[in-house]
């Protein structure tokens, strides 16, 4: 717990080459995102969709979100309420997927020295990543404002239907002047 009484998110600690078919197994891919969330990763951590929660991050090493390009991967990290993935590198259409569906993800290229007792703080705009109860900063790829901008409004669709919306409001308050 935190001073202020909250909950530490948890960090998730996995190895090189997370699989999207491990993230969002094939068996269950014509069911709803919540049925496909609830196998996320037990192939590989059998308890973590039933004990993931809301804040907590997914720390991979190298070539995370490795494999086909369903969109279901990063969907359901997001839908569990995964707070950002960082890894060394990702498969790049997981990479593409996660950031279109509103999944913070960072490239972090010292991954290794996150365990999964540690308690991060993570800092997307500046690249860092601060393990709280160690003190150590490791650096990150930085998000780009207009990759955040997408983030914070949710993902590309809810992005793109703001701008649309803010568009039409000027062209309206625009036209109606004569």
């Amino acid at each position: 717990m935190t001073e202020d009484g909250k909950r530490n998110p948890r960090t998730w600690v996995y190895g090189d080459n997370v699989t999207t078919d491990s993230l969002a197994p094939g068996a269950f891919m014509k069911l709803g995102i919540a049925e496909i969330a609830r196998h996320c990763l037990e192939s590989v951590e059998p308890s973590f969709a039933s004990t993931v929660a809301r804040g907590d991050f997914v720390v991979g090493l190298r070539n995370f979100g490795a494999g086909s390009s369903r969109e279901q991967a990063p969907e359901a990290l997001r839908h569990l309420g995964v707070a950002a993935v960082l890894a060394q590198s990702y498969g790049g259409i997981f990479y593409r997927n996660a950031i279109n569906l509103g999944l913070p993800v960072l490239v972090c290229a010292d991954t290794a020295r996150i365990k999964a007792s540690d308690h991060l703080e993570v800092d997307p705009v500046a690249g860092k990543v601060r393990i709280t109860n160690s003190g150590v900063v490791l650096d990150c790829e930085p998000i780009p404002p207009h990759l955040m901008a997408m983030l914070n409004d949710g993902g590309l669709v809810p992005h793109l239907k703001k701008r649309f919306a803010a568009q039409r409001s000027e062209a309206c308050a625009g036209g109606s002047a004569t």
